[in-house]
């Protein structure tokens, strides 16, 4: 009798025995599909919680600092200012133009800033080059876990971990080819002799040696290896993982 009683069955279901409605077919199908996008976005929303999502974006600020480093070293065309010039770089940074220089030494003076501006120069492109490199890396492996695609083809996580590999490798012959050349430039003559001329009417800070935005890039470089090494035990780790939910997916 209950059961011919139930004239509301093709609509959302029928009152049970204890009086509690019973959801039919259509309002479960309906409350799944509502609910089926909150959770796509929940879950995405949750790998920027993970261990790796972590250590990627620990890769991105190393790979910002690298880029500004390198910038720092790439530094200005500079040059000379003299009196009648004022307004250059010079003038403003040391308070006042090149009162000590005049003549032959003025010229000279101009020239050595130049020439030492183009020995650094393709260095310090090279580095911000490959700073902007790592920059985008780990950027672009933030969006794959976002869209979770090593979810859906857990092998992406062992091409990964191969790319990481091949990075933290890669960084040991960079950064020293990145501290030779710039070691060779600052043992050149023409540094040596700029910074003779610039001592002897008494200005400082044209030493030839590495400063700090330059040994502060060979350190975030050494980090960035280590962040890299780290980066794919984890996603060895987490390919161990989405395999095993792969075999068993009624235990998640």
């Amino acid at each position: 009798m209950a059961e011919r009683g139930c004239p509301r069955a093709a609509r959302g279901g029928c009152a049970g025995a204890g009086g509690r409605a019973v959801p039919g077919p259509e309002a479960e199908g309906s409350r799944a599909s509502r609910a089926v996008p909150g959770s796509l976005e929940r879950r995405r929303c949750l790998y920027l919680r993970t261990g790796r999502a972590c250590c990627q974006m620990v890769e991105v600020l190393l790979a910002a600092l690298i880029l500004v480093c390198s910038s720092v070293s790439c530094g200005s065309a500079g040059g000379y200012t003299g009196l009648p010039a004022l307004g250059g770089i010079y003038y403003y940074q040391y308070g006042g133009a090149y009162s000590g220089f005049s003549g032959a030494d003025g010229e000279r003076a101009q020239q050595l800033d130049q020439r030492f501006y183009l020995l650094k120069l393709p260095i310090a492109r090279a580095a911000m080059a490959v700073g902007g490199c790592l920059l985008v890396f780990p950027c672009v492996l933030i969006l794959v876990g976002v869209l979770r695609v090593p979810w859906h083809f857990p092998a992406w996580l062992l091409i990964e971990c191969t790319l990481y590999l091949v990075m933290a490798a890669s960084t040991v012959p960079a950064l020293y080819y990145f501290l030779h050349s710039l070691l060779s430039v600052y043992n050149s003559s023409v540094c040596k002799e700029r910074e003779q001329l610039y001592q002897s009417k008494g200005y400082q800070g044209f030493w030839c040696s590495l400063h700090g935005a330059e040994i502060a890039a060979g350190l975030l470089g050494c980090l960035a290896a280590m962040a890299y090494l780290l980066s794919a035990g984890l996603a060895v780790r987490d390919y161990r993982t989405a395999h095993e939910q792969k075999r068993k997916p009624l235990q998640l």
